[in-house]
């Protein structure tokens, strides 16, 4: 079967499988207008087990910017565009906050509770959790953050409707669940999980290569963070991958919202218009 997957986007929902992209949005207007791009060609390492996860989450951060370059430059006047260079710095300014908020804070604030050891590196990522779940919880009280979640929400639902093998009619598509297993919030949790048995291992007396390896190694940790999300898809019925999926669906409780009848249109407009 044909693998897809998307995210959400500004009053929109953008969907991809391995040939194409395609990006649908909700103008004010009320019409939907969707733009689709065929993708290039990928050489044989992005397919290389363990050196795909890097290149793929490369490849996802790119097209999201476009995607959401896109989507909000179709809700603004044409005097108020945003540029691509526009995005790229927001993008690298999220990046740097995440870098501070998600591994130099805990990483600070552990150092005010032990000193080394296997207890400071178990501190650190209960904390690392918590915080992140915290943000979450945060976040999605902010009203544009609710309609994004919505989005996500609809994404997930036309997905699921779709690899049940049942047309994408509005109808269908309401029926399913808002979760889905390989979603990027499932990613995130891995990935956050996979850093705690990780760091467990960073013995060391000096501060700097402690929090140097922290982040250094989130390439290395993403690439198999996705290794494990790819077997976690394949075997959904193995006990031990439920278990690890548990924590990233639990999540996504929080990072989807039930979406309105016109939000899923606009899912179904934009996977429609990728598997054409």
């Amino acid at each position: 079967m044909e693998h897809v997957g998307g995210q959400a986007v500004i009053e929109g929902v953008m969907m991809r499988n391995k040939n194409d992209y395609a990006v649908s949005v909700r103008l004010q207007n009320g019409k939907i207008k969707t733009k689709k791009e065929t993708l290039k060609r990928k050489s044989k390492i992005y397919k290389t087990p363990f050196f795909r996860g890097f290149f793929v989450l490369i490849d996802t951060l790119v097209l999201g910017i476009k995607a959401l370059s896109w989507s909000a430059n179709q809700q603004l006047e044409k005097k108020e565009k945003i540029t691509m260079k526009e995005m790229i710095l927001t993008i690298a300014a999220s990046f740097t906050f995440a870098i501070l908020f998600f591994i130099v804070l805990p990483f600070y604030l552990t150092g005010l509770i032990a000193s080394k050891g296997f207890i400071f590196n178990l501190i650190d990522g209960i904390l690392r959790i918590g915080i992140f779940f915290i943000y979450l919880l945060a976040i999605s009280l902010m009203k544009d953050v609710k309609l994004l979640f919505k989005y996500h929400g609809a994404e997930h639902k036309a997905v699921n409707c779709f690899e049940a093998k049942k047309e994408l009619t509005l109808d269908n598509v309401k029926k399913f669940t808002t979760v889905n297993p390989r979603c990027g919030t499932s990613f995130l949790v891995i990935v956050l999980i996979i850093s705690i048995l990780t760091f467990s291992l960073i013995i060391s007396d000096y501060w700097y290569i402690k929090l140097g390896a922290r982040i250094l190694l989130i390439p290395v940790i993403a690439a198999v963070s996705y290794e494990i999300l790819k077997l976690s898809s394949k075997f959904k019925n193995n006990i031990i991958f439920r278990i690890l999926n548990k924590p990233g669906l639990w999540i996504q409780k929080i990072t989807t919202k039930d979406p309105t009848n016109k939000q899923i249109e606009v899912a179904i407009a934009s996977l429609k218009a990728v598997l054409k």
